[in-house]
């Protein structure tokens, strides 16, 4: 049995049933039906007992994930970029269009078994497990433990909000340079700042923003439904956006920074990357052709 992590419910919490309460604080599960077979499994404990995911949760109560280690990933050889990795942990880019984990075979926690290193270490891990999620259409920075230790610590410091994260977007309309958004997401407290990095002209939305997102809380899908809420939606978000901008172009939304404390050495790992290049290939065409439009009509 190996611990992924432990919470302790706090005073302030909505009236939630353990699924949904879990599914916010345990990041390293992909989806609801994840959590589900989670818990059917035996591996989500409040207060050392199996939980149900009916049951109410309580202030004070002790919830752990585990997990019981009962089957290996299926390895996928399936190339990744690896940006970092040592002993003790590996963060990987991870391209859109691939779920985190799950049932499916075609999956990064299938893919790791060929792409990361096993680890050297007294408290090495069987296999590397990925310590958060990015949803399947989004791109980016994703953080991989490799040691007991690095699992336990990583999770703790992403509870924490120690773990600071940055995303690029590519946002319809033109939001003002910064601001901050504090909407509750399924009756929890919920926080995101931005910063317009640069905008250009669009035939279909009149303008498109390149933003800076900083989640300061892991809401599932937060950055998705606070953008939309504020009337500036993330191109390409078939479910929270409108209309049908760049239908088929997938979602314009990549986590391209990481800032945290090594879990061992103690040492500030700061990682960034560029932005997909499908994002500068849409803001300079989207430029072009407002601008080619707007000649065309004066002539």
């Amino acid at each position: 049995m190996l611990i992924i992590q432990h919470h302790t419910v706090s005073k302030k919490i909505a009236r939630l049933r353990l699924l949904d309460y879990a599914l916010e604080v345990f990041t390293t599960v992909p989806s609801r039906a994840s959590m589900k077979k989670v818990i059917k499994r035996g591996e989500l404990l409040v207060n050392n007992q199996p939980g149900h995911q009916s049951n109410w949760v309580e202030e004070g109560q002790e919830i752990t994930l585990i997990d019981l280690e009962l089957k290996p990933p299926k390895p996928l050889v399936y190339k990744l970029e690896v940006v970092f990795e040592d002993e003790h942990l590996a963060i990987i880019n991870k391209p859109a269009g691939i779920e985190v984990s799950g049932n499916k075979y075609y999956t990064i926690q299938n893919a790791l078994m060929t792409n990361i290193n096993p680890s050297k270490e007294s408290d090495a891990l069987k296999w590397p497990r990925p310590v958060h999620r990015l949803d399947v259409p989004t791109s980016g920075l994703l953080l991989v433990a490799k040691t007991a230790l690095a699992v336990m610590t990583l999770g703790q410091r992403l509870e924490k909000r120690e773990v600071k994260k940055r995303y690029r977007a590519i946002v319809a309309g033109k939001p003002p340079d910064s601001g901050e958004i504090n909407t509750a997401i399924n009756g929890q407290e919920a926080y995101t700042k931005y910063k317009v990095v640069s905008r250009c002209h669009s035939l279909k939305t009149q303008w498109l923003s390149l933003v800076d997102l900083f989640p300061l809380t892991g809401r599932t899908h937060q950055l998705r439904i606070h953008m939309a809420e504020i009337g500036f939606p993330i191109v390409g978000d078939q479910h929270y956006g409108s209309g049908p901008l760049l239908r088929g172009k997938g979602l314009f939304l990549s986590a391209v920074g990481l800032r945290f404390l090594h879990p061992i050495k103690k040492q500030q790992i700061d990682i960034n990357i560029l932005q997909p290049n499908k994002f500068d290939l849409l803001l300079v065409r989207e430029e072009r052709r407002w601008k080619s439009y707007n000649i065309d009509e004066n002539k």
